[in-house]
């Protein structure tokens, strides 16, 4: 059997654009991208820390080095520029590869960019 893990989170990153007129999705800073092991197109689940709103979409691949940060379409109705979120990306695997796995875990700083 296959359980769900946390994969992968970029915790307490800000908000730099909402574009509602836009097809959906939320656009990630690349170099954020790489930190946390996210791939273009990849599901992820967006929580609001200011608000509460939860919401599952896509990545979009953001320009690298801009700290940017934009949640797409319907998803721009859940969080202003400024509100602060957690990102997170969960991967299908069995409960024995679980009980080793670790999970990618980002910190960004008050400029989105990752702390390594």
């Amino acid at each position: 059997m296959f359980i769900h893990v946390l994969k992968s989170k970029i915790h307490r990153v800000r908000v730099t654009q909402a574009e509602l007129h836009y097809v959906g999705s939320i656009t990630i800073d690349e170099d954020l991208m790489d930190a946390a092991h996210l791939i273009e197109n990849e599901k992820v689940q967006v929580v609001n820390i200011n608000n509460g709103e939860r919401l599952e979409t896509y990545v979009i691949k953001g320009e690298r080095g801009t700290g940017t940060i934009c949640l797409n379409g319907p998803a721009a109705r859940k969080a202003a520029v400024g509100d602060v979120l957690i990102v997170i990306a969960y991967g299908m695997m069995t409960q024995e590869e679980a009980k080793s796995f670790k999970p990618t875990l980002v910190f960004p700083d008050q400029h989105n960019k990752p702390v390594l």
